[in-house]
C-alpha cells in the first residue's frame, strides 16, 4: 500500500511540472484562430508562415524586438517554441527583462554584444556575463533577468529562441515603475531605498513600451 502511495506522489508531481510548461499537443497541430467556429479543415500553408522585416531603432533605446510568438504566427499554437528577431543601433540596448514562461537561446547573426542574466536570490544573484560576436550562442535560463547590449560600432542582429509559444516579457523598469494602477511610492521608495521625491519622478517619467 506504501508503494501505491508512493507512486500516485510520483505521478501527482511529475503531471504538476509538466502542466507548468506548454502542453503537448495531441495532434499534428492546432492552428490559433479568433473565430469561435472555425474550420479546422480550412489551416492553410500561411497559418505557418511570417515575414520578419528588421526593426526600427530609432526609439530611446535604439533597439527593437520583433516578436514571432502565436499572436503574431497562428500555426505556434501549441507547439511550445517561439522566437524573436532584435535588432540593434550603436550602443541599443534589450533591458533587463524576464520570460516568465520560457527559456532564451540567442545567437548572434551581426555585430557583438555584451549579454548577461542574473541568477535567483537563492543563488546569491550572481551576474553571469559574456561578450558575443557573430555566430556565438548564449542561453538565458526561465524566468531570471538578463539583458543585451550593443557594444560594437555598428549595428548588431540576433535571434531569440523561446520554448514557449507565449513566453511573456516583463521589463523591469516598466514593471516597476509604470504598473496599472502605480505600485505605492512608499513601497518602491523602502524597497530600492530612495527618497520619495526620486520615485515621484521616475512614475512620472515616459518609458519606452509603455507609452
Amino acid at each position: 500500500m506504501k508503494a501505491f502511495y508512493l507512486v500516485v506522489a510520483i505521478l501527482a508531481f511529475t503531471s504538476s511540472v509538466v502542466s507548468a510548461y506548454d502542453p503537448s499537443p495531441l495532434q499534428d497541430f492546432c492552428v490559433a484562430i479568433k473565430e469561435q467556429d472555425g474550420d479546422p479543415k480550412a489551416v492553410k500553408a500561411e497559418d505557418f508562415f511570417l515575414h520578419v522585416e528588421p526593426g526600427n531603432t530609432d526609439n530611446p533605446l535604439n533597439a527593437q524586438v520583433t516578436p514571432v510568438a502565436v499572436d503574431q504566427l497562428p500555426g505556434l499554437n501549441t507547439l511550445g517554441i517561439s522566437l524573436a528577431r532584435i535588432d540593434f543601433a550603436p550602443k541599443g540596448l534589450n533591458p533587463p527583462h524576464t520570460h516568465p514562461r520560457a527559456t532564451e537561446i540567442l545567437i548572434v547573426l551581426e555585430g557583438t554584444l555584451y549579454v548577461g542574466f542574473v541568477s535567483s536570490n537563492q543563488d546569491g544573484n550572481r551576474l553571469f556575463t559574456k561578450v558575443l560576436n557573430k555566430g556565438d550562442v548564449f542561453v538565458f535560463p526561465i524566468g531570471l533577468v538578463h539583458f543585451q547590449l550593443n557594444v560594437g560600432y555598428g549595428n548588431a542582429v540576433a535571434i531569440a529562441g523561446l520554448s514557449s509559444q507565449n513566453p511573456g516579457t516583463v521589463i523591469i523598469a516598466n514593471a516597476l515603475f509604470k504598473a496599472v494602477p502605480p505600485i505605492s511610492v512608499e513601497v518602491l521608495a523602502r524597497a530600492l531605498q530612495l527618497d520619495n521625491k526620486v520615485i515621484e519622478d521616475l512614475q512620472r517619467r515616459s518609458w519606452y513600451g509603455k507609452d
